[in-house]
C-alpha cells in the first residue's frame, strides 16, 4: 500500500462548552475538550477502574457555529477527523506544543436539552433527526483512499 491514513473516530462527552474564535473575513473556529472513558476491572483488587482520556477538538466555520448552537458541557457526540500537531511561541518565550483533532464530520448523540426534556416528562424525540455535519469535500477525500 502506497498511501497513508490519518483518521480518528471518537465517541465521548464534552468537557466544556464550545469556545468560539472569530477572524477577519468571517471565518471562525470552535474548540472544546472531549472525554473518552475506558472501564476495566483490576484483577488483583477486583476494583472497577475508569480511565479518562482528553482530546482537544477543533471545528471550523459552519460546523463550529452548529456545535456552538446545539452543544454544551456533558453532551455526547460522535466525531470523525484527523490528528494535527502544532507548536507556537508563548509570551514568555517558551515553545508550546499541542495535539488536536481537526473534526470533519460529527453527529450529536445526546444533548443536555434532550435529557432535561425527558426528565420533565416530555416523550423522547425519536422522530426528530439529530444534527450531523459532513465538511464539504469530505466525500471527495474518501474517493482518494487507496483501498
Amino acid at each position: 500500500m502506497n498511501g497513508t491514513v490519518n483518521k480518528v473516530m471518537l465517541i465521548g462527552h464534552l468537557g466544556d462548552d464550545v469556545k468560539m474564535h472569530y477572524f477577519e473575513g468571517g471565518n471562525c473556529i470552535g474548540r472544546f475538550p472531549l472525554a473518552t472513558n475506558e472501564v476495566y476491572i483490576n484483577k488483583t483488587t477486583n476494583e472497577r477502574i475508569t480511565s479518562t482520556e482528553w482530546h482537544n477538538l477543533v471545528v471550523r466555520n459552519k460546523a463550529a457555529e452548529i456545535c456552538e448552537k446545539y452543544l454544551s458541557k456533558g453532551d455526547k457526540i460522535y466525531v470523525e477527523g484527523r490528528i494535527k500537531s502544532r507548536q507556537w511561541q508563548a509570551e514568555d518565550g517558551t515553545t508550546k506544543y499541542t495535539t488536536e483533532i481537526q473534526v470533519t464530520e460529527f453527529t450529536f448523540l445526546t444533548t443536555k436539552k434532550e435529557i432535561e426534556n425527558n426528565k420533565q416528562g416530555f416523550p423522547p424525540s425519536g422522530d426528530t433527526p439529530k444534527p450531523s455535519f459532513e465538511s464539504p469535500g469530505a466525500s471527495m477525500q474518501n474517493d482518494d483512499m487507496p483501498f
